[in-house]
């Protein structure tokens, strides 16, 4: 049954390194498509040099919000450039974050709506973080046009979810679903196969029971397997329905 990884970062250490095996493991378990999500000009360019090394990996070029405070004058000029390359699928990972604040909030918003134009005029879609800002996140969707939005590893409420879903925004949820404090639940219960993807925000955020260790984007086989499971669903449609969304997404 195939799968894709929506949000992978391949870059680090311990990703990169190994590889070759990190997308054996993932093949292994049906996920024969990844998209490596840049969170900086440096790792924007690793994520395609990954991309063009593998078939099967696909790249998103952006600033971190905990970035956007060390952005050069010129960033969105070397961001148009990567993004013109054609294993790019997406702008991201841009957004807001006023949970750990790395980076002033007005630059953050700035930041974001900045690549978003960018995304509009290269008609690609964007891939937001959003981390205690559901507020100013929903007031620049609603301000500044975008192509096409993901919302990554969302955790919000069902009722914010819903207001992302009627401006088109797809959730993406990661292996938090299968924490014992997952806030999501009720959100994976209540919206529609077409309204979400899966994720699993690797290295980061591995999932029940393997909370602690390195994440591998084989790891979504167990996220598919426990939103089947809080769905009331089978692991076939939730992969097909979740593939099927990812692919026209991201056209890849």
């Amino acid at each position: 049954m195939a799968l894709i990884d929506t949000h992978a970062h391949l870059y680090y250490e311990n990703m990169e390194n190994v590889l070759s095996e990190v997308l054996s493991r993932a093949s292994s378990k049906g996920v024969n498509k990844i998209v490596c999500i840049g969170t900086d000009i440096d790792t924007s360019l690793k994520s395609v040099k990954i991309a063009e090394k593998y078939d099967n990996v696909f790249a998103t070029v952006g600033i971190h919000p905990h970035d956007s405070k060390d952005v050069s004058s010129d960033y969105i000029i070397q961001l148009e450039d990567l993004s013109k390359h054609e294993k790019v699928v997406a702008i991201g990972e841009i957004g807001i974050d006023t949970f750990r604040n790395l980076s002033p909030i007005n630059i953050q918003k700035r930041v974001m709506i900045e690549q978003m134009e960018l995304a509009a005029t290269q008609n690609l879609p964007i891939v937001f973080h959003n981390r205690d800002a559901d507020n100013d996140i929903l007031d620049i969707l609603t301000r500044y046009k975008f192509y096409k939005a993901l919302a990554h590893c969302y955790s919000s409420n069902l009722l914010f979810a819903k207001k992302l879903i009627s401006l088109n925004v797809l959730l993406s949820f990661s292996g938090n679903v299968t924490f014992k404090n997952a806030t999501n639940i009720e959100v994976i219960q209540n919206i529609s196969l077409n309204n979400f993807v899966l994720e699993t925000d690797c290295p980061f955020l591995a999932p029940h029971p393997f909370r602690g260790s390195k994440n591998e984007p084989f790891h979504v086989y167990t996220i598919a397997e426990k939103i089947a499971e809080i769905r009331s669903d089978s692991f076939k449609n939730i992969a097909e329905a979740t593939t099927r969304n990812a692919q026209n997404f991201f056209k890849i």
